[in-house]
């Protein structure tokens, strides 16, 4: 009996392994990202700090010349206020603001179906238009050539009984 050519095991447990630390970092990459890059920003130059937060009212001393990035916004009564809401406030809100999106992007896409309809009943309406003028034409064509047929026969009549009259063709 021939080899199988399936892989074995230990390399489909590898694959998977492999696609679940893919899909974990996937879920929880941005926020990890996120948290290095906040840190990244705490530890730079006070320009940097000043550009990623809102102007705020920090009491810095001579020494300290870089505030915090815990300090911005501390006085700032919007931002406390957000800060103080649960995780599940914030996905409320968060869903609330795609559901927003959904029903923008749906009404847009509504209209451009309601769009592509109008034109596509146009184009529908030109086409049978071409459809009936080239049925016409076909029709006008074939009258055409049935009396020209016809034409020719009677023309080769005629030279037949100028033939038998003494008609000679002049070349």
């Amino acid at each position: 009996m021939a080899h199988s050519h399936l892989p074995k095991h230990g390399v489909l447990r590898l694959f998977l392994v492999l696609v679940g630390v893919c899909l974990v970092e996937y879920t929880v990459g941005p926020t990890l990202f996120l948290c290095w890059r906040l840190k990244g920003v705490s530890s730079s130059s006070s320009s940097t700090i000043q550009d990623s937060c809102t102007p705020c009212d920090c009491f810095c001393s001579s020494e300290d010349t870089v505030p915090q990035l815990s300090d911005c916004g501390r006085n700032d009564p919007d931002m406390k206020k957000e800060m103080k809401k649960d995780r599940l406030t914030v996905l409320s809100e968060e869903i609330a603001l795609h559901d927003i999106v959904v029903r923008d992007t749906m009404e847009h896409t509504k209209g451009l179906i309601m769009d592509t309809r109008k034109s596509s009943y146009l184009y529908q309406k030109e086409a049978e238009k071409c459809n009936v003028g080239i049925k016409t034409c076909e029709e006008a064509r074939e009258r055409a050539e049935a009396e020209l047929i016809e034409e020719r026969k009677i023309t080769t009549l005629w030279e037949n009984r100028a033939r038998q009259q003494g008609w000679e063709v002049d070349q």
